[in-house]
């Protein structure tokens, strides 16, 4: 879909739908006066009557209203100004793209940027439109034998700018939005492809398609005997059933200078059936989408290279499949990470940390100057905080704070739980330096000070997002979550 931005006066706008934001109760925006007025009170005749009255998410669309250039206008309600905010403008683009889509308009002037929202400027709300309406319009039909052609709708939408001063605001506002959206599909596609096409030697080759797409991306992939060499025996004991060889993907991406790198690492288990530890058959498909961590660094590397960041980047993924088989790891085995540090697996399906601590370790090479690990990490996630926010728990506060501040500005929520020593007894060992898991309690916390143990050379955050990478049910799929919250992280960095 094409994105443009303009300025002018919405009675002057020649276009086959121009649209106009209606509030509570029954009122106007600034747009909507001017096209009244030129119309003798067309549109607050029809709103007296009760045709419209600004409520989410209702639209109206009226053909050949009097005194405009536009074939028609679509008005769309706005809600109470007073409760309008970063939630409730997406959602009006939500119900905006679904209008749209029914019109049979090729191309809308849409005024909607004219709504206000407290500490969100002009260059959000284009940014954040231009991300809703591309999440709008994916779906994944790549394995469909009969693909449905794609729907006759909208092609081209422009976005009104206050005055010609804020063009070049908007159209910097597109380019992001653009980049961001490309990230977020590709780790939609990524996550939505079943485990025997996604598998770790299929991510390798898309993080070198990167290399090969963008200047600024250097990807390394080290191989099983690489790993053993560098004693990674933990990533190593989670692929040990798998037919499928374990890959250990680094990306560089320098646009900066000479500073630190901020350093994604993703967890990149492509299928996961608990290993000798082997999870219920219902839903088990689902965990295809257990490489959706990895998924999420390629889409915001994707996202970072498109708009030519000047800062430095480096994503890490640790790919693997986890399987049962005669050559697999078993409860009670112990294994020794690359950091040295011994490991009692109790639980092979608590696979994610065994292979995310050994890429932990791997990221000092890089001299980060933070570390932020993504995973679907553990279903008590979504036990703790359901599928709305994210956990997010770190050794570095304000690190913790900064993402917790990216994810309110584009509706990507985390939400921080306690990363206390009372919680690091309850993984003790009678036979190794640690356990995996520790026990039914608090197992979204005893996963991240698993991880805490390796990282304490520099400045890290735990991401889990196993509530919020897919949607389960009728709607199943990827959600490309947090693509937006981690870009959005990127791009605060640099203002700061």
């Amino acid at each position: 879909m094409e994105f443009n931005v303009k300025s002018g006066s919405p009675e002057k706008q020649r276009t086959a739908c121009l649209i106009i934001g209606v509030s509570q109760p029954r009122k106007l925006s600034r747009a909507g006066k001017l096209i009244d007025r030129v119309s003798d009170g067309f549109l607050s005749t029809l709103i007296r009557r009760g045709d419209m009255d600004g409520k989410p998410g209702q639209t109206l669309l009226l053909h050949h209203v009097p005194g405009t250039l536009a074939d028609r206008i679509l008005l769309v309600g706005c809600g109470k100004d007073k409760d309008m905010n970063e939630a409730s403008y997406l959602k009006i683009q939500d119900s905006l793209s679904t209008a749209l889509d029914n019109i049979g308009a090729m191309e809308a002037y849409s005024y909607l940027t004219d709504i206000m929202i407290k500490g969100r400027d002009i260059h959000w709300k284009i940014r954040q439109t231009v991300i809703q309406m591309e999440k709008n319009r994916y779906h994944f039909d790549q394995l469909k034998s009969d693909k449905k052609e794609p729907p006759k709708g909208l092609r081209k939408l422009v976005m009104n700018v206050p005055s010609r001063r804020e063009l070049s605001t908007g159209e910097n506002a597109i380019l992001q939005g653009n980049a961001i959206s490309s990230g977020i599909n590709l780790a939609k596609d990524l996550g939505n492809l079943p485990g025997n096409i996604c598998t770790p030697t299929y991510l390798a080759e898309q993080a070198i398609r990167l290399d090969k797409t963008f200047p600024a991306v250097v990807t390394e992939v080290l191989e099983e005997e690489d790993m053993l060499k560098l004693g990674m025996g933990s990533l190593l004991s989670v692929s040990a059933g798998s037919r499928q060889p374990a890959k250990l993907i680094a990306i560089e991406y320098h646009g900066g200078d000479d500073e630190k790198p901020i350093t994604l690492v993703g967890k990149g288990v492509t299928f996961d059936s608990g290993g000798i530890s082997i999870k219920p058959g219902a839903s088990m498909d689902e965990m295809k989408y257990d490489m959706c961590g990895a998924a999420s660094v390629l889409g915001t590397l994707t996202a970072i290279a498109e708009m030519q960041l000047p800062i430095n980047v480096v994503g890490i993924i640790p790919a693997t499949e986890n399987l049962p088989d005669g050559m697999a790891t078993k409860p009670g085995d112990i294994v020794t990470s690359m950091s040295g540090q011994t490991i009692e697996i109790l639980n092979t399906d608590a696979e994610g940390r065994l292979i995310l601590c050994d890429a932990l370790t791997y990221a000092d090479k890089f001299d980060p100057d933070v570390v932020i690990d993504i995973a679907t990490l553990t279903g008590a996630c979504i036990i703790a905080l359901g599928r709305t926010p994210s956990a997010v728990l770190g050794n570095h506060s304000p690190l913790v704070n900064d993402l917790i501040s990216s994810g309110k500005k584009v509706e990507d929520k985390v939400w921080e739980l306690p990363l206390w020593d009372e919680y690091q007894d309850l993984l003790k060992s009678n036979f190794a330096d640690i356990a995996n898991i520790g026990g039914r309690d608090a197992g979204t916390i005893t996963a991240a000070c698993f991880l805490s143990r390796f990282t304490k050379k520099y400045k890290w955050a735990h991401l889990d997002i196993a509530g919020t990478a897919w949607i389960t049910g009728d709607k199943k799929g990827a959600t490309g979550r947090p693509v937006s919250l981690l870009t959005q992280y990127v791009l605060d960095r640099l203002e700061s």
